[in-house]
């Protein structure tokens, strides 16, 4: 089984006690990458806004996750701002 992705675009978006949410992945995006220079909270979907009630993401470690095609990646801080990336994985 290939579990292989190739790297796409990455995107970044800074957050605080306000949410950043990134622009939308693209067209052939299936798999994201996800990594936050703070402790945070993420949440992906379709023009969706993190809350302290989301899934948590600890600092500086790469995370995965499934993401469909014109989703967007939201996060907000835990206890201090930072800067979220997501870059964009996909099999094509």
């Amino acid at each position: 089984m290939d579990t292989t992705f190739k790297q796409g675009a990455t995107k970044s978006v800074a957050y605080t006690g306000t949410a950043g949410t990134t622009a939308a992945v693209g067209s052939k995006t299936t798999k994201a990458r996800i990594w936050a220079t703070t402790d945070c909270f993420v949440r992906i979907g379709d023009s969706l806004t993190a809350t302290t009630s989301d899934m948590p993401v600890a600092a500086g470690i790469p995370e995965y996750f499934d993401i469909n095609p014109g989703q967007t990646v939201s996060f907000i801080q835990s206890q201090t701002g930072g800067t979220g990336y997501v870059t964009e994985m996909s099999k094509t």
